[in-house]
């Protein structure tokens, strides 16, 4: 059984077939989907989808690309809709510079926020850095062990994996690893212990080979997965009974709904 820690099912890409991609991936063992947020409109539609679907689950928060959107308001309906019994973390959040969509300070602040948001709450995060890393890790730092989560679809080294996971992260990796020029994100996956990672397609983007610039989605978490065991040596089987198990050990509120799924 496979846990996608990462998706946007809820994405224009799947408008047509959404249905049928949801069937492709529990034919192909995904038996529970985290459907992620970026802003306040998917994030009170992927509440809503998750309590339409069992499998699915969702996660509210506004990505970096769209914190000038933001509004103080904002955190108490993030708050509102984290307490949904489906809802079982804060994000994607976090920064990102290799775009310029929004203000690095604006970014700083909204992301710090929704951090506090989700301390005060108790719930894991789901954090995008993409060309950050130093702000990314400074900010979580400011937190210390208040924080608990995931930094997604990660390509960062394997030297600043070891603060992450010193901080107490998991760590998501996606079909980039399947990639020939993958060589930073192997190192990185080598270095990480197989009880803190996750698995992601991050789809409809970052398809793994074979369907390199096609449209992702969750059934071709296999394809990761199978690259992941043969980087760590070990059985797909077995690496599958970690990954299953890491998701639930973060995300804690799926945990009534294990044995329901595991069937």
């Amino acid at each position: 059984m496979i846990f996608e820690s990462h998706a946007h099912i809820l994405a224009k890409q799947f408008d047509q077939d959404r249905n049928e991609v949801i069937q492709r991936a529990l034919e192909n063992g995904i038996h529970a989907v985290l459907n992620v947020s970026d802003d306040m409109e998917t994030s009170k539609k992927a509440v809503i989808y998750a309590n339409e679907n069992n499998q699915i689950f969702s996660s509210v928060g506004i990505h970096p690309h769209n914190g000038n959107d933001f509004k103080e308001e904002d955190l108490d309906i993030l708050k509102k809709l984290a307490l949904e019994q489906k809802t079982l973390a804060i994000g994607e959040i976090g920064l990102d510079y290799y775009y310029d969509f929004c203000e690095k300070n604006k970014q700083k602040d909204v992301f710090a926020k929704q951090l506090e948001l989700a301390k005060q709450m108790d719930m894991p995060v789901i954090i995008h850095d993409r060309e950050a890393h130093k702000d990314t890790i400074d900010i979580l730092s400011s937190f210390g062990k208040d924080i608990n989560g995931v930094m997604h679809c990660y390509s960062g080294s394997a030297e600043s994996s070891k603060i992450l996971l010193n901080l107490g992260l998991y760590i998501s990796f996606t079909g980039v690893i399947t990639f020939k020029n993958a060589n930073k994100s192997i190192e990185a996956l080598k270095a990480i212990p197989v009880d803190r990672i996750l698995l992601e397609t991050d789809c409809p983007y970052m398809s793994p080979e074979p369907f390199r610039g096609t449209r992702n989605e969750p059934k071709n978490l296999v394809y990761i997965a199978r690259k992941m065991a043969e980087v760590k040596q070990i059985s797909y089987e077995k690496l599958l009974e970690h990954l299953w198990d890491n998701s639930f050990n973060l995300f804690k509120k799926a945990a009534k709904y294990k044995q329901a799924l595991e069937i």
